[in-house]
């Protein structure tokens, strides 16, 4: 099952992208024996869309056709992180081609993107700025993909 991650605004160089840089090449070269992967990443120019509305159409415009969607919102539900593994692993499982997590911009997702998801998960209570949820993102599905080969990068 193809993995990617659809987001609202440009990365620039920094931490941000090294650690997403780092994750996703992790994520891509771990998830390749169990069929997760590779993990790439779409940007929607926030210039070019630049009110929810116009930004939720954008990332719904950029989602594959069949591909299942993991919404990211402060109101959705929260999973631990082997919840979040065997999620994708029962999607890979039931045959789903793609995957991807979608990350709204500053103002957060259009209640469109949200209709549509397939899950709408948080990553807790407390509002994360948007570049910091696509390295947490990117994180987790390296950590998902960890758990499901079962080596002990994920220590609970």
């Amino acid at each position: 099952m193809k993995l990617g991650i659809i987001a609202v605004g440009r990365l620039r160089k920094g931490p941000e992208k090294v650690l997403i840089d780092d994750y996703a090449a992790r994520a891509s070269a771990g998830g390749r024996p169990l069929a997760l992967g590779p993990l790439t990443i779409t940007e929607i120019d926030e210039r070019k869309a630049v009110d929810r509305k116009a930004q939720g159409l954008r990332l719904l415009e950029a989602v594959p056709s069949g591909a299942r969607i993991i919404a990211l919102d402060e109101r959705g539900k929260t999973l631990s992180s082997p919840a979040f593994s065997d999620l994708l692993c029962e999607w890979r499982d039931s045959a789903v081609g793609e995957t991807v997590g979608v990350i709204g911009g500053a103002d957060g997702l259009d209640d469109a993107v949200r209709q549509r998801a397939d899950r709408v998960l948080s990553f807790g209570s407390m509002v994360w700025p948007h570049m910091l949820a696509r390295v947490m993102l990117t994180e987790q599905i390296y950590r998902a993909i960890a758990i499901a080969a079962g080596t002990p990068y994920h220590r609970a």
